[in-house]
C-alpha cells in the first residue's frame, strides 16, 4: 500500500521542492551525458546521423537504444535487434502502471509524459513523499534528461563521423561500459545479482554460437530460472517443518 499522503495533493514547501529539483537535475545530468556514448556506439555500428538523433528523440530509452545498436554492430539482422530492445523496453510499460495512480495527470498530458517513463524518472518519482513532489520530480528529469540524451546524442555522432574508425579507438566499449555503469549499483539483493551473473554467462556462452542479438534474447532466461530457483530454496525449509 502506499502512504495516503503520497496520493494527494498536499503541498510541499519552497525549500522541500528545491530539494526535488536539485535531485532530479542531478540525474538528469548525469545520465544525459551518457548519451554522447550512445551516439558514437550508434554511428560506428552503421547507422547515419538522422538515424541515430530519430533513436534517441522517439524512442528515448538508454538501455533498447545500447541493445539495439550493439547487436547491429555485432552483425545481427534488424529483426533480433530490434525483438531485443522490444523487450528491454517492456520494463517502462510497468512503470507506467505505476507512475498513472501516483501523478494522476490528466487525459490531455499521460500521451506526452509516457516518453519520459524510464528508469530515471520513474525512480525520482517514487522515492518522493508526496504527490506533488512526485510531479516536479518526473518533469525535471524527463526535460533535463530528454534534452541533454539528445543534444549529446548529436555531438556523440558527429564526433563519431570526425573521428571515422571508432573500433580503432577503443570508443566500441563506451556503450557497453555506460551500461554496466549504470546498471551495477541497482542490483543490491542476492537473486538481482543471481540474474545479472546468469544473464552475462548466458550472453556471454552462446555468443559464439548462434547470431548476433540471439544471446540477448535468450539471456532473458536468467530472470525466470533463478526467480524459480529463488522459490524452491524459500520453500524447501517450510516443507521440512511439514514433513515433521
Amino acid at each position: 500500500m502506499v502512504d495516503q499522503t503520497a496520493l494527494g495533493d498536499t503541498g510541499t514547501g519552497g525549500k522541500q521542492d528545491r530539494a526535488v529539483v536539485r535531485d532530479a537535475l542531478g540525474v538528469g545530468v548525469a545520465v544525459g551525458l551518457s548519451g554522447f556514448a550512445f551516439g558514437v556506439t550508434s554511428a560506428g555500428s552503421g547507422l547515419t546521423l538522422t538515424q541515430t538523433c530519430a533513436l534517441s528523440l522517439l524512442v528515448f530509452t538508454g538501455a533498447s537504444q545500447f541493445a539495439l545498436v550493439g547487436a547491429l554492430a555485432a552483425g545481427g539482422s534488424p529483426f533480433t535487434a530490434a525483438a531485443g530492445a522490444f523487450f528491454l523496453g517492456v520494463r517502462n510499460a510497468f512503470y507506467g502502471l505505476r507512475l498513472s495512480q501516483l501523478l494522476a495527470l490528466p487525459r490531455a498530458v499521460r500521451p506526452f509524459a509516457a516518453q519520459w517513463v524510464i528508469d530515471e524518472t520513474a525512480a525520482v518519482a517514487l522515492a518522493q513523499p508526496t504527490r506533488r513532489g512526485a510531479r516536479i520530480g518526473f518533469f525535471v528529469t524527463g526535460l533535463t534528461l530528454y534534452v541533454l540524451w539528445n543534444l549529446t546524442t548529436l555531438l556523440g555522432a558527429l564526433g563519431a563521423e570526425a573521428i571515422g574508425d571508432t573500433d580503432a579507438w577503443g570508443l566500441d566499449a563506451a556503450g557497453p561500459a555506460v551500461f554496466l555503469a549504470l546498471l551495477a549499483p541497482m542490483l543490491r539483493t542476492g537473486p538481482e545479482r543471481a540474474v545479472a551473473g546468469l544473464a552475462v554467462l548466458l550472453g556471454l556462452g552462446l555468443l559464439p554460437v548462434l547470431p548476433a542479438g540471439v544471446p540477448v534474447l535468450l539471456a532473458a532466461l536468467a530472470a525466470p530460472v533463478v526467480l524459480w530457483a529463488d522459490g524452491r530454496r524459500r520453500g524447501a525449509p517450510a516443507s521440512r517443518e511439514d514433513d515433521e
